[in-house]
């Protein structure tokens, strides 16, 4: 297990870190863009760039520098109202970011991300070369979910689980979350007897122990709920985490005890695990007896035809699919070996059976246990 002053080593020695910024930490009350919070912030992401860093910036802000200017008192809270105000406000953002930044000599490229493109393996791959692309020409990438064209359906609601998500897609040694309150507690921090958490060496084990709310600030839409989640999926990723208020951007880059610090939980796993285990989504499901189950359990196996009792849904080989056991259990996301209609007259058949029925190219597993991760 990782110390305080490992992980925060970590974070300062970091070659490539996302830093995510909320929309209550770049305006004012009053919805406007906040010269002096960016100037701030710039100064501080500016600093770890030209000390050597790889940074990508994830910043909210485009619906909240927009509704003040477009003559609205208040964020919009109609879909379409939001997604204008969207439009106009990211433009707004970026003007400022390319002329802060441009001060320090350095160029800034714009990636307005939907869920779809984290969740299809084509357009996940397209991001992430693209990401890798700026950052090899020096640039900091300003990632921000693409408020103006996501459907309520499908979208991240809020950017710190896309920075969590960024992350992994450019293999980053850190991640900083900067926010409107300086650290972790146990309860709200308004709250008689709430006490600041430093240091979390698990957060899985923290996450029942700790009470959160959502966001109060009337701007943003997440709150520490959904930073949590975001220092979760990077521990699990093999990422130490920081989590402070933003005016601590840079002493928290340079790795000071400032807000309160993760430790990653696992190793790193491959690029395409991370992808399964938090952007794929599943087109389908295999359910399993309790012998698969079991042996997926125990993490080095492949998923075979003779394990499964079910399939549901309508996909094609190379689909992420879910795997559950009979009482409904969700076990493991996985690419799928064959497409739907393929797979029920498979089921239960053993490996052998399967050569002999219907030919060597059905004597594979349903999921391969290298294009599959537990959940």
């Amino acid at each position: 297990m990782k110390t305080q002053e490992e992980v925060r080593r970590a974070i300062a020695a970091a070659e490539t870190v996302v830093v995510k910024v909320g929309s209550s930490s770049l305006t004012q009350p009053s919805g406007h863009l906040d010269p002096a919070k960016l100037e701030a912030l710039v100064g501080a992401v500016a600093s770890a760039r030209l000390q050597g860093a790889r940074v990508v910036l994830v910043s909210s802000g485009a619906i909240a520098a927009g509704f003040g200017p477009l003559g609205f008192d208040e964020r919009p809270k109609d879909v379409a109202l939001q997604q204008a105000t969207a439009s106009v406000g990211q433009g707004l953002l970026m003007a400022q970011y390319e002329m802060l930044f441009g001060r320090y000599g350095i160029r800034v490229g714009q990636l307005l991300l939907t869920a779809w493109d984290t969740i299809q393996p084509q357009q996940y791959r397209s991001a992430r070369r693209t990401m890798n692309a700026l950052l090899d020409l020096g640039v900091v990438p300003i990632v921000n979910e693409n408020d103006a064209l996501a459907s309520s359906e499908i979208r991240f609601g809020d950017n710190d689980r896309l920075s969590a998500l960024v992350a992994n897609m450019v293999c980053a040694n850190a991640l900083v979350l900067l926010t409107d309150v300086d650290a972790l507690y146990t309860a709200p921090p308004s709250e008689p007897g709430s006490t600041r958490i430093s240091f979390v060496p698990n957060v899985e084990d923290v996450l029942d122990s700790v009470r959160v709310g959502g966001s109060e600030s009337g701007v943003g839409t997440g709150g520490m709920v959904t930073k949590l989640e975001a220092a979760r999926m990077a521990a699990v990723s093999g990422i130490p985490t920081v989590l402070t208020a933003a005016h601590n951007a840079g002493p928290a880059l340079m790795g000071d005890e400032v807000g309160t610090a993760f430790a990653p939980i696992h190793k790193r796993g491959s690029a395409r695990r991370l992808w399964l285990k938090f952007a794929a989504n599943p087109r389908g499901t295999l359910v399993v007896d309790a012998g698969a189950a079991q042996a997926l359990r125990g993490g080095r196996a492949s998923l075979l035809a003779a394990g499964v009792l079910e399939s549901r849904g309508d996909y094609s080989a190379g689909d992420p699919v879910w795997i559950v056991s009979e009482d409904g259990e969700r076990l493991a996301r996985g690419l799928v070996g064959y497409d739907s209609e393929e797979v029920p007259r498979m089921l239960g058949r053993t490996t052998t059976q399967l050569r002999r029925f219907f030919g060597e190219e059905y004597a594979h597993p349903l999921v391969h246990r290298d294009n599959l991760t537990l959940v």
